[in-house]
């Protein structure tokens, strides 16, 4: 494996089965540190079992992983304090207040950060009196992450962070994922929205069927796969007109000639991460995946419910005072 001074997840080769489901096929990835990167793929493709596996709560049946350095279904304590992880159905003590939830989590590790620091990076200080199930959706959802990353992790795993969130949510819990990132933590993020995972991340990788089958930066995988354009105007009687083509340019000349000049409601789109993401996923124009994906989705949820009362990081068994 390379260097893991530059990487802070190496996986080769990694398979996992749900009985006769396989769920993740041969997967290979790799993350470097300080990066945020995300997770594509539809449902059943083996992002959330990915990431259980990288934190150690979901054992593998093949390959290699290495995660900061260690193996994740050896490693102990000291590693586990070293990662943060943000679940999808993560939920803090109803009854507690926020004050008193990062408080007591911080117990939990070796060297926490200040929780009145935390509760303010995650903008819940005005709500720090405030019952934790007096909070609203969004503000759940930033308690959880305060729940990651109070442990100070040199890696946060974050499974679907923004669903359920209005628009003007998101874009907040955005910024605060930058903050993360700027703040040197590595951050992985699996998300199915497309804008959001644009916007965050540095590279992406999209998982269809168990594999990785694209990785790289937003933009260079609209240019490598992404081929194409659409060119759309308007003719003279006022009809909407476009056409998709590979040769846009040549397009627009054709065009130029036959108005002579000025190509009215000229505009040209070329493909949006969007369309590259259906293609490389097999759902363009509809298409359905395989029976196997649907299969695996149900399979993973099934296991998945035996974690539910996992707290947000497993760093320990007790809290640091009491040991």
């Amino acid at each position: 494996m390379e260097n893991m001074t530059q990487n802070a997840v190496e996986v080769r080769g990694l398979r996992k089965q749900y009985g006769e489901v396989t769920a993740v096929d041969g997967l290979d990835l790799t993350i470097r540190r300080g990066e945020v990167f995300g997770l594509l793929g539809p449902n059943g493709a083996g992002k959330s079992t990915t990431v259980e596996i990288l934190q150690g709560h979901r054992a593998r049946d093949g390959g290699d992983v290495s995660v900061l350095g260690a193996d994740p279904a050896r490693a102990g304590r000291a590693w586990r304090s070293r990662v943060g992880i943000v679940w999808q159905d993560e939920s803090a003590p109803a009854e507690l207040t926020v004050r008193e939830t990062v408080g007591h989590f911080a117990r939990y590790y070796p060297a926490p950060r200040d929780p009145a620091e935390v509760i303010a990076l995650v903008g819940l200080e005005h709500k720090r009196d405030e019952r934790v199930k007096g909070l609203s959706g969004g503000q759940r959802r930033r308690l959880d992450v305060a729940l990651g990353v109070i442990g100070d992790p040199e890696l946060l795993l974050l499974d679907e962070p923004t669903t359920g969130f209005d628009p003007a949510a998101r874009r907040r819990f955005w910024e605060l994922i930058r903050q993360l990132a700027d703040g040197g933590t590595t951050v992985v993020l699996t998300t199915h929205y497309l804008e959001e995972a644009e916007a965050l991340a540095d590279r992406l990788a999209v998982i269809a069927r168990g594999r990785v089958v694209a990785e790289g930066v937003p933009a260079e995988l609209r240019t490598r796969f992404g081929s194409g354009a659409t060119v759309a105007w308007t003719d003279p009687d006022g009809t909407g007109r476009s056409i998709a083509t590979e040769t846009p340019t040549r397009t627009v000349r054709e065009l130029m000639a036959r108005f002579d000049g000025e190509i009215p409601g000229l505009k040209i789109a070329r493909p949006t991460l969007e369309d590259v993401y259906l293609r490389l996923t097999g759902q363009l124009d509809g298409a359905a995946l395989p029976a196997q994906s649907a299969q695996s989705a149900q399979s993973a949820q099934s296991a998945r419910t035996t974690r539910s009362t996992q707290t947000t990081q497993s760093a320990v068994q007790q809290p640091e005072d009491s040991r």
